[in-house]
């Protein structure tokens, strides 16, 4: 009985794998998982979920791919903020309206605190780009279409609305940003 035991312990650690972002992570076995972690970038701190479905297929090269993709989320962040740029200067974008919304909804003391700006004039398309952070990222290893989304914000403090935006798994972004509550 006690050798079973230790052969269970055993086998139950082997499906445990090191994640350089996400700590011990246990392997799925037909279970739902959402695996939380903090993560520096660019001076700001953000939120990572790691998102595994019962049906998906994530073994230990999965959890290395997420480690490996991972490595390039400074250069995909670019990428997001350069289509917002590009869309914020196009008519009737998500990103231009979410702008549009949320000056339009300031008041005095917030215009300061959430852009750093003392008048609604100084508000530029580059105040605004600079107040926008990321402030969180899901990971989808099961959905190959949609293994990143990313979520921007001026400050849950100021709004719980979030610009978002969703790459595949080889860093492609999808060419739509998406206005969300």
């Amino acid at each position: 009985m006690l050798e079973c035991t230790g052969t269970w312990d055993y086998l139950e650690d082997m499906s445990k794998v090191a994640s350089q972002h996400f700590g011990e992570i246990e392997l799925n076995h037909g279970r739902e998982h959402c695996y939380v972690a903090s993560h520096e970038l660019a001076g700001n701190q953000l939120e990572l979920d790691l998102n595994v479905a019962p049906h998906d297929h994530f073994d230990e090269a999965a959890l290395h791919k997420v480690d490996y993709r991972l490595r390039y989320l400074p250069e995909l962040v670019d990428q997001v903020r350069d289509m917002i740029a590009e869309e914020l200067d196009q008519e009737g974008t998500n990103p231009q309206q979410y702008l549009h919304f949320h000056s339009n909804q300031l008041k005095d003391d917030q215009l300061k605190a959430v852009f750093g700006v003392e008048d609604k004039a100084q508000l530029t398309k580059d105040v605004f780009l600079k107040a926008l952070k990321l402030g969180h990222v899901a990971i989808y290893p099961g959905q190959p279409e949609r293994y990143f989304v990313l979520d921007f914000t001026l400050g849950s403090h100021f709004t719980d609305e979030l610009l978002v935006a969703a790459a595949d798994e080889d860093g492609v972004v999808d060419d739509e940003i998406l206005w969300e509550s």
